[in-house]
């Protein structure tokens, strides 16, 4: 028996193209995620293909799609200057996917993607129904005091966070901590001896299933 259908997406919204994959969501229909990737890698990461899947299982249609720095450049991270851009290819995959289902829209990401994406989302409450924020990157490695939260006392959007316990980039206190600064719904999920990558051997069965069921979960409690 084969799984959900994937196919590989590309359009323009508002001069912006939108390039990556969408996962279709098996029956019931209920909404869709557009999912992004870190700082170091791209759509097809392992982690993004995996969660992307789960939640095709789950019936919740997912494109997962590269933000515009990567688009430029295949390899290396994000040059300097490049976020407003990233947020503005970010709410051009959001209004691509809403004209593809027409149904409620969750935004999330890795790393610097979610972090950008609750960047847009602060900027714009309402765009998104709910944010899917996987290990925010809280601070540098070993840099507690450079706390990326500027935007958080902004954030209307409720979010699920989902961190690994040996994080470089926040710990589960400091994260929890930083969550009191956001005036939405909040929940933390600490992922047990994971790191930043998240995905491990030992999880990689069980945590791309457990991420989409805690955050429809999350969900169906707004």
């Amino acid at each position: 028996m084969s799984g959900p259908a994937i196919q590989q997406f590309e359009c323009e919204r508002d001069g912006i193209a939108v390039r990556g994959f969408l996962h279709h969501g098996a029956e019931p229909h209920s909404g869709g995620v557009v999912l992004t990737h870190g700082a170091g890698a791209n759509c097809n990461s392992p982690l993004l293909v995996a969660v992307a899947g789960a939640f095709a299982e789950a019936g919740v249609s997912v494109l997962r799609c590269d933000l515009p720095f990567r688009q430029l450049r295949p390899h290396g991270p994000p040059p300097r200057g490049s976020a407003d851009r990233d947020q503005h290819g970010l709410h051009a995959a959001v209004d691509a996917l809403r004209k593809e289902i027409g149904d409620r829209i969750f935004l999330g990401g890795h790393s610097y993607g979610g972090r950008q994406a609750s960047i847009l989302a602060a900027s714009e409450p309402g765009l998104v129904d709910a944010l899917l924020l996987l290990s925010y990157p809280l601070h540098p490695p070993r840099q507690r005091d450079q706390l990326r939260t500027a935007h958080f006392p902004q954030l209307q959007t409720p979010a699920l966070f989902a961190s690994g316990a040996r994080d470089g980039f926040a710990t589960t206190e400091e994260l929890s901590a930083a969550l009191n600064l956001i005036p939405a719904q909040t929940e933390l999920l600490s992922i047990h001896a994971a790191g930043h990558e998240l995905m491990t051997s030992r999880n990689r069965e069980e945590l791309p299933r457990m991420l989409a069921a805690t955050f429809l979960g999350f969900v169906g409690k707004l």
